[in-house]
């Protein structure tokens, strides 16, 4: 870079005592030699991905073409080195705008370059919505649902485990395994619906099925809806397996279209986050018009932590994860179910056990990174790995949460037809 190295550039953000060293391709260095954490910049094109998109998605493209590494990365789950940088909040610098323009000049010396983003990258929301793909419109959902979950089943199935289930799990100690977990989640779940053999269960974004056999060989009769393709195949595969399809059934279908009615129970676990926060009213509305007097809902979904927080994701998970996906704070959820007509009975925030979720999911990933690579190719494998490890530690500094929130429907009386106390624990 004409004008001023990587390092001097570096220079103008950070103090130099901060804990990093930066190795760059054009020969300078920044930091100690004994820092705790070394980044090497290998290549200009990084540079070039930072000065267009200065925030997550500048930084994410650089990593997913191996244009950053770093020695203490471990492939499949970068959270130690994403811990380290947090550490250097500290140790920003903020510079001039002078400054800031030197920088530019050097980077622009050799010409404006708008590098091409990486090849797995979806469209950006401006060229989604030019494409007729309104956000949270049925054509739009349909779009962003399968974007995401229409990838291998079997490359999912590497990190998720056995139980392929792509939600929360619940620790009954930090060192529990992670099909226990999931098991008791799902377990939680069917309890604090207090749904019996016999009973109707609606399951909103069923992904692969993992409630439906739960549900089913408790003799619940469930219905599972999912806009992925590839989550009905390998959910109805495993219905027949298990030899559950008089009481289990998957459907590729949106929510709204579900005919039936009078359901005893409803459960959206993960669903919410596609919903997008105005949507919310109807969303709540078309769950309280198919359930039966005194049936509930089981909301869980992941939350901002305030109600000031932006709503929608930044820039690298719009474009990689969840397009068009939105998050609400606790509060103004709950208002929401509430002026639906529902009465919130009970609510949780499970923070740590998704932190704790997603270290399994970044470990089976690690332990299965060669075949993950062949499977999806280097650039998705790493996808998967830095948006697991990132979102582990924003649970663990408390940036984002989990709620569940167990709601009922009242009848022409109101809704005194529940134990005084909450009645799961005492269920196993």
């Amino acid at each position: 870079m004409a004008g001023m190295s990587v390092a001097q550039m570096i220079r103008m953000f950070l103090r130099p005592d901060a804990p990093v060293r930066v190795e760059a391709f054009d020969g300078s260095v920044f930091g100690a030699q004994d820092a705790p954490l070394c980044l090497k910049v290998k290549n200009s094109r990084a540079v070039y991905y930072m000065a267009n998109h200065p925030n997550d998605l500048g930084l994410a493209r650089a990593y997913l073409q191996g244009d950053i590494d770093s020695p203490q990365l471990v492939p499949g789950n970068p959270y130690e080195v994403f811990k380290s940088l947090t550490q250097l909040k500290d140790y920003i610098v903020r510079p001039s705008a002078a400054g800031i323009a030197r920088v530019m000049a050097s980077i622009m010396s050799h010409g404006v370059r708008r590098p091409e983003p990486p090849s797995i990258e979806g469209p950006s929301r401006i060229r989604r919505i030019s494409e007729g793909l309104l956000p949270h419109t049925r054509a739009g959902d349909a779009a962003t649902v399968s974007y995401h979950y229409d990838q291998s089943n079997e490359f999912y199935s590497l990190f998720l485990g056995p139980s392929m289930t792509y939600t929360c799990a619940l620790f009954a100690t930090p060192d529990g395994s992670l099909e226990d977990a999931q098991h008791a989640k799902l377990n939680l779940v069917l309890d604090k619906l207090g749904l019996k053999a016999g009973d109707r269960l609606l399951d909103i974004g069923c992904g692969w099925g993992s409630m439906e056999i739960m549900a089913a060989k408790r003799g619940i009769h469930v219905i599972g809806v999912t806009l992925s393709d590839e989550q009905v195949s390998w959910g109805r595969e495993w219905i027949a397996r298990e030899g559950l399809e008089d009481r289990a059934e998957i459907r590729l279908m949106d929510y709204r279209d579900v005919p039936e009615g009078g359901f005893d129970g409803i459960c959206s676990l993960g669903m919410m986050e596609h919903v997008g926060v105005k949507h919310y009213p109807s969303y709540f509305r078309e769950i309280l018009d198919k359930l039966k007097p005194n049936g509930k809902l089981l909301n869980h979904q992941i939350t901002r932590t305030n109600s000031s927080d932006g709503k929608s994701a930044g820039a690298f998970i719009d474009r990689y994860i969840f397009p068009d996906g939105q998050l609400a704070s606790p509060g103004e959820i709950e208002t929401t179910i509430q002026d639906t007509g529902f009465e919130v009975i009970h609510e949780e925030n499970l923070r740590q056990h998704y932190a704790l979720t997603l270290h399994h999911w970044n470990e089976n990933l690690v332990s299965h990174w060669d075949e993950a690579v062949r499977m999806v190719g280097e650039p998705k494998a790493r996808l998967w790995g830095l948006y697991m490890a990132g979102s582990a530690l924003n649970f663990e500094l408390d940036n984002i949460q989990i709620h569940q929130f167990l709601c009922i429907k009242p009848d022409e009386n109101g809704t005194d037809h529940y134990p005084l106390r909450p009645w799961w624990f005492n269920d196993r």
